[in-house]
């Protein structure tokens, strides 16, 4: 996939197809990109500390601090000790969604045809559920460690009486975002559908990602700036890696 991305500082790159899941161990200083190969996707994310797995991803500090109901370049993503997991460097959609939440079995079940294992190998339909509860097991971790969840690449809007609504063909082929990692970081992801996706039949997008190096961050970061809340996260930051991490 280097036609993907034509980058000389890029240390891996994969793929994980639609309805699938994925999770990997993001060090401090490297660069996540993310791409929607084919358009329409959908990524469900988590994010967890890896030496202290009871601080993950916190939706609400991350939108209220910034505030903000989408995701876009400048935000920073943070965890509940109000320290920042990562930064979006840059993003080519401008809208990821952060409170559609996940596809469940119910869900699943009430919405699509589905296909066990046994029947359709490896086109059986998952959950975003199911893929986080077989990811987060991997690392100790069950069904009371899921949090809230961020869905890249989709867009949910709300009108007047706070209804919200899902948007069709959001995303398109080749959308990127990039997500600098501020500290060590477990990801833990999925590609099932949203669950507010209009579709009746189980949509199978797949995505590419890479990892690649990242610059140090200099004081007029953009990221670090978008915020008067993300300086004061970056120096939360400061102080738990000036410690050794157990701040």
């Amino acid at each position: 996939m280097a036609e993907i991305f034509p980058d000389q500082e890029m240390m891996y790159e994969d793929r994980v197809d639609g309805g699938s899941h994925w999770s990997l161990l993001m060090r401090r200083g490297t660069i996540l990109r993310v791409s929607d190969i084919e358009g329409g996707g959908n990524v469900g994310m988590l994010l967890y500390n890896p030496q202290d797995k009871l601080e993950r991803y916190n939706a609400p500090d991350t939108l209220k601090c910034q505030h903000t109901f989408k995701l876009t370049r400048g935000h920073c993503l943070y965890s509940d000790m109000g320290r920042i997991f990562c930064s979006i460097i840059e993003d080519s959609l401008g809208w990821h969604d952060t409170v559609g939440g996940n596809l469940s079995e119910r869900g699943l079940r009430e919405k699509y045809t589905v296909r066990t294992y046994q029947e359709a190998r490896n086109d059986w339909t998952r959950s975003g559920e199911h893929c986080f509860a077989v990811e987060l097991a991997k690392y100790g971790l069950g069904e009371r460690d899921l949090a809230a969840n961020l869905n890249l690449f989709s867009k949910v809007v709300t009108d007047e009486e706070g209804n919200m609504r899902y948007v069709p063909g959001h995303s398109s082929a080749r959308s990127t975002i990039d997500l600098r990692f501020e500290m060590d970081t477990l990801v833990v992801l999925h590609t099932c559908p949203h669950p507010m996706n209009p579709d009746d039949q189980y949509p199978r997008k797949p995505i590419a990602y890479q990892i690649r190096k990242a610059a140090p961050v200099a004081e007029d970061d953009f990221c670090m700036n978008f915020r008067p809340e993300n300086l004061r996260g970056f120096q939360n930051n400061a102080v738990y890696h000036l410690t050794g991490g157990y701040q």
